[in-house]
């Protein structure tokens, strides 16, 4: 956990879930009566074991998802790969195969669709206002909801319509706010007669003047929630969370012709094969052969 804290300079978030991954491997291993277990305990039997036995949790929609399975044996993968690095003895982590994940469809918004969503909070009143530039916001930078909430006012450069973030993994990242979200934002910013750092803040509940400006800044789980009640008022057939509309800015970029190299930038991507889920909305190419060699299509 230190070297994860330390050396990958990983989240919390991260390292909590390592830990409770290799904390309920290792529960596992006592329940099957390795009593004080040790890393030759790490075997492919006991492995195969654990895997079997995670298969048959119950899940949120039944059975636990593969991907769930999934970092379990990359947690395991990972704890070896350190052992081995620090002269440890242990069987190879390339012997653990990481399940395959089926392909979901990838839920976006088009154009119609969000422009719907935004115009949905009444601007006219504090609440609206603010939901309006964080909608406007999510959409123009395609940031991660943990982007957006952890933002404070004087990170914004609204006269550049730019700012930095340190983004998934500690990587930084310039980000870009077209002018309509700058438009907003300012508007919001300007509305604004308190002196709390975050950008977003909450509405109601405890008194302001009694709260820190931590217990101020809005959570991702509001943000979450907020999304949700828009999407629900404005009748999308898509049921949107706040990386939907991250989708949907990587879609409405790649298919006005932004480059996938670019594109894999803005979002903060470490791998361009993260991006190329989007590629096979965008290849224009694809749509090409199909109006030029269906038969449906031969007699337009």
């Amino acid at each position: 956990m230190e070297y994860l804290e330390v050396e990958r300079n990983s989240s919390k978030l991260t390292i909590r879930n390592y830990r409770h991954y290799l904390d309920q491997f290792e529960k596992f291993l006592i329940d099957s009566g390795i009593a004080e277990p040790e890393i030759g305990d790490i075997n492919m039997n006991n492995i195969r074991n654990f895997r079997l036995h995670l298969s048959r949790q119950p899940g949120t929609l039944g059975m636990m998802k593969s991907v769930t399975q999934g970092y379990y044996a990359i947690a395991i993968r990972s704890f070896l790969k350190w052992l081995i690095k620090n002269d440890y003895s242990v069987m190879a982590p390339e012997k653990i195969e990481v399940p395959k994940n089926k392909d979901h469809s990838l839920k976006f918004l088009d154009n119609d669709q969000m422009n719907r969503l935004l115009a949905m909070p009444l601007t006219s009143t504090k609440v609206g206002l603010r939901d309006r530039a964080i909608l406007e916001l999510l959409f123009s930078t395609g940031l991660r909801v943990s982007e957006l909430v952890a933002l404070n006012r004087d990170q914004i450069n609204l006269k550049l319509r730019e700012f930095g973030i340190i983004g998934k993994g500690g990587k930084s990242r310039v980000v870009f706010i077209s002018h309509q979200a700058a438009d907003l934002l300012e508007k919001y910013i300007k509305s604004r007669m308190d002196k709390f750092k975050p950008l977003f803040i909450r509405y109601g509940g405890k008194k302001e003047i009694e709260s820190t400006e931590e217990q101020m800044r809005l959570t991702s789980r509001s943000i979450q929630r907020l999304v949700k009640h828009y999407v629900v008022a404005a009748k999308l057939p898509v049921l949107a969370t706040p990386h939907t509309l991250r989708h949907s800015m990587a879609t409405d970029l790649l298919r006005a012709g932004a480059d996938l190299r670019s594109v894999q930038e803005l979002l903060g991507h470490a791998n361009i094969a993260t991006t190329q889920i989007y590629t096979h909305i965008t290849d224009s190419r694809l749509r090409q052969v199909h109006d030029k060699y269906h038969s449906g299509n031969r007699d337009r």
